[in-house]
């Protein structure tokens, strides 16, 4: 399965926002950065909003279903507001179709048959677009997101020779279960120390893991690895480039004029520079896409 799909079905757990902050201990910041993104700024552009779907149109409301938590894309913040990447660029979105988003919280399995019965307009938690899902909704991609290693500044570790080497992963996730024991049996194929595994119940523990030393380096989804390196400081760097990346998308119901109009308003978002601005406040900005499209799976 590919990467996004795989941790979002382990056991329901997600990655935490609670990252390492300013020192070398366990302190956490759950609320996210703290600067404003341009979100809220974004208006209505009368062409786009004019595609809406007449239903939705006249309700003034798009109904969005996500699953918390997912940081940095959705999580709560310490007043329990939702908020992440995903929710100021739905925002964005919902602003520029004039409309407000109304934002239901559901299991994960659940938010698909939910836009299929008519409940829910869009989805909006991380779904990575894929063939079989693309069988029952349709998607409108709008980020690429795939495994990415972090590191100490200056370690040198190279995620496709770490044989020998301690890396952190948060357990369950298809790092833990896939990614690294098939990296760790190359290694003692090739007669070479296998790759220590150390599995954390929560992103955040494995973040400070690398940060104190206990571990040479982690492997997590791009997005978390992105939003680890801004929390941490300078404490944290990007080992080796992004792989096995697949699109990330909005799933709404087969054949909905509704997946034009979220194209189109995201491709305005991408010429104005919000797409940049919120991407970049949320330390993502190397999963930015140039050109959304509608149902764009690669597997």
């Amino acid at each position: 399965m590919s990467v996004g799909k795989m941790w979002r079905l382990a056991a329901a757990v997600a990655a935490s926002g609670a990252l390492i902050v300013s020192g070398c201990s366990s302190s956490t910041d759950s609320a996210g950065p703290s600067t404003s993104t341009t979100a809220a700024n974004a208006s209505k552009v009368d062409e786009i909003a004019n595609t809406v779907p007449e239903d939705i149109k006249s309700s003034g409301k798009l109904i969005v279903g996500v699953n918390i938590p997912y940081a940095p894309n959705e999580f709560k913040d310490e007043t329990g507001k939702i908020v992440g990447f995903d929710v100021d660029l739905m925002n964005a979105i919902a602003a520029t179709l004039g409309l407000t988003p109304e934002y239901r919280e559901a299991d994960f399995a659940k938010i698909i048959p939910s836009i299929q019965g008519d409940s829910f307009n869009v989805g909006m938690s991380s779904f990575t677009d894929t063939k079989e899902r693309e069988a029952s909704v349709d998607f409108v991609t709008y980020f690429s997101a795939g495994t990415s290693w972090a590191q100490k500044p200056g370690a040198g570790i190279n995620p496709t020779d770490a044989c020998g080497k301690k890396v952190a992963v948060q357990a369950t996730t298809t790092q833990e279960v896939d990614e690294l024991p098939a990296k760790s049996k190359a290694c003692t194929d090739a007669g070479k120390p296998a790759i220590e595994i150390i599995p954390f119940d929560g992103q955040d523990a494995a973040t400070n893991a690398v940060v104190l030393g206990q571990a040479d380096a982690m492997s997590a989804d791009s997005p978390v690895i992105s939003y680890a390196i801004k929390q941490s400081n300078g404490k944290l760097e990007q080992a080796g480039e992004i792989f096995d990346s697949a699109p990330y998308g909005w799933p709404v119901k087969k054949g909905s004029p509704l997946a034009q109009s979220l194209q189109k308003a995201l491709e305005h978002l991408i010429e104005s520079g919000d797409y940049k601005t919120i991407a970049s406040n949320w330390g993502v900005e190397n999963g930015m896409i140039d050109k959304p499209v509608i149902n764009g799976a690669v597997s």
